[in-house]
């Protein structure tokens, strides 16, 4: 009996694991491609794991720095920089990519950007927000206020998507999901540590290419 639990845990758990790597490297493969996108995910992840070191001291100026710096960061790489044409390498249109996304793809992306950048005005509108809170006296306090509201929107944004995969997918890809999120800073520090130097080594190259085309 003990060794066919041993068996069943063992087996569920290569399982969580594989699916957790799937994930991982559709994501890697799909929507980062260009060395600045992969740059910018390397200065979010950064921000992004000192933001989880400070959390449980400060919650409200982790907050600040995750989305102001890292996410921000983040979705400027995905909506300026990466190609939107089709991905040969893949062979997959960006539609396609955009449908089978497991997590936010960009038009959920711009949708949870959007309540992001707008929900500070509920704190102008109702300074206390309808009595949750006390009343900012200063200026900063009021961004504290805005960084606590900030932490609630990213830890609801994370536990929607989650329920929401539980619903149209299975348990099992909302839990891989909500883990691949919650971990991606480290893993996205691994992977792209050496794209800004790649990217400097790709712009030098292109430069001293110009220079001798120019004096040709």
């Amino acid at each position: 009996m003990l060794g066919n639990r041993s068996n069943r845990e063992g087996n569920a758990l290569s399982s969580f694991l594989d699916l957790l790597a799937v994930q991982r490297w559709d994501d890697h493969r799909y929507y980062h491609h260009s060395l600045v996108n992969q740059s910018l995910h390397l200065v979010s992840a950064t921000c992004f794991v000192i933001a989880y070191g400070v959390l449980f001291e400060d919650p409200a100026y982790a907050a600040l720095l995750a989305w102001v710096i890292s996410m921000t960061s983040r979705q400027i790489g995905h909506f300026f920089f990466e190609p939107k044409d089709y991905d040969v390498e893949n062979d997959a249109s960006h539609d396609f990519k955009e449908e089978i996304k497991v997590g936010y793809n960009l038009r959920r992306k711009v949708i949870l950007m959007a309540i992001w950048a707008l929900s500070p005005l509920i704190l102008v509108v109702s300074p206390t927000l309808f009595g949750l809170c006390e009343k900012p006296p200063t200026v900063i306090a009021f961004a504290r206020h805005v960084g606590n509201l900030w932490l609630v929107i990213g830890v609801g944004g994370l536990l929607f998507r989650t329920i929401q995969l539980f619903i149209i997918k299975d348990t099992q890809t909302g839990l891989v999901w909500a883990t691949k999120i919650i971990t991606d800073p480290f893993h996205d520090i691994m992977l792209y540590r050496n794209a800004p130097r790649a990217l400097f080594r790709r712009r030098r190259a292109a430069v001293e290419f110009s220079e001798v085309g120019e004096s040709v």
